[in-house]
């Protein structure tokens, strides 16, 4: 399937605490390949960002540990 094709069908998700976040939230989507696509809520018809899936665990490990606090 066509990437392209493949995100339009794509099952998006953003976490159970962002539902409540009137926008302000990304929604991420398991894709074929091990590829992982990111886009903002507030944003849905822009291109997605794509990302092999060993760069959203390196992501997520960072979130986790604090990486990204500002």
């Amino acid at each position: 399937m066509d990437l392209s094709d493949e995100l339009k069908t794509a099952t998006w998700r953003k976490a159970t605490k962002s539902a409540s976040n009137q926008g302000n939230c990304l929604e991420v989507a398991p894709l074929s390949g091990g590829r992982v696509g990111i886009r903002d809520t507030e944003a849905p018809h822009q291109p997605p960002f794509v990302v092999r899936a060993a760069v959203w665990d390196a992501f997520i490990d960072g979130a986790k540990k604090g990486e990204f606090d500002f």
